[in-house]
């Protein structure tokens, strides 16, 4: 049938698109499952309080979150401010962290290698450690902690940013998990 398309050539290809989505999932493609993922300084959708910004004392929060599944060989955080005005704003990386840990505590210090705790990525104002919200004046701005188990721990450096993070995790991914909270000046 010339000049006729072919309906099986359109399935072929909504397949394949559709088994290539979720680049950062664990290899078998199935969905990681969720991580719930808190903090005793705020609830998810709430204000951070002043004490974990540039505006207090600039700590980290205490994170918490659930079991992460079998095979788990690391954990990562990131935290983000997708509504900064020169795009994302990364606050914080932190990776290797070990797969028996549940919880961080508050103010993890920013040196490069924390015992128990983790390697420090850099954040983007190319500081190792955690950087808290500072908005612009006049503006609320989201901040999301995502909490991450891996299949493996990452071949990185202290220092790494979050896209040499996010692409050493990609297909490692075995569940996350996400916190928000919000912050306005």
């Amino acid at each position: 049938m010339k000049g006729q398309p072919m309906p099986w050539i359109g399935l072929a290809l909504i397949l394949i698109i559709l088994n290539g989505c979720g680049g950062s999932r664990a290899p078998q493609g199935k969905p990681a499952p969720e991580l719930q993922v808190e903090s005793s300084a705020f609830r998810a959708g709430e204000a951070i309080p002043t004490r974990y910004t540039c505006d207090g004392e600039d700590l980290s929060p205490a994170l918490s979150w659930s079991e992460p599944p079998a095979g788990s060989q690391s954990l990562a955080v990131l935290c983000d401010d997708p509504d900064a005005p020169v795009g994302i704003w990364v606050h914080w990386v932190l990776f290797n962290i070990p797969p028996t840990t549940r919880s961080l505590p508050e103010g993890v210090p920013a040196d490069p290698v924390v015992a128990e705790v983790g390697t420090q990525g850099s954040n983007s104002w190319h500081r190792l450690g955690y950087g808290g919200p500072c908005p612009p004046a006049g503006s609320t701005h989201r901040y999301y902690f995502k909490v991450y188990a891996l299949d493996t721990r990452l071949a990185l450096q202290a220092g790494a940013d979050k896209q040499a993070v996010e692409k050493a995790m990609k297909g490692h991914i075995l569940a996350e998990g996400q916190l928000m909270g919000r912050y306005s000046r």
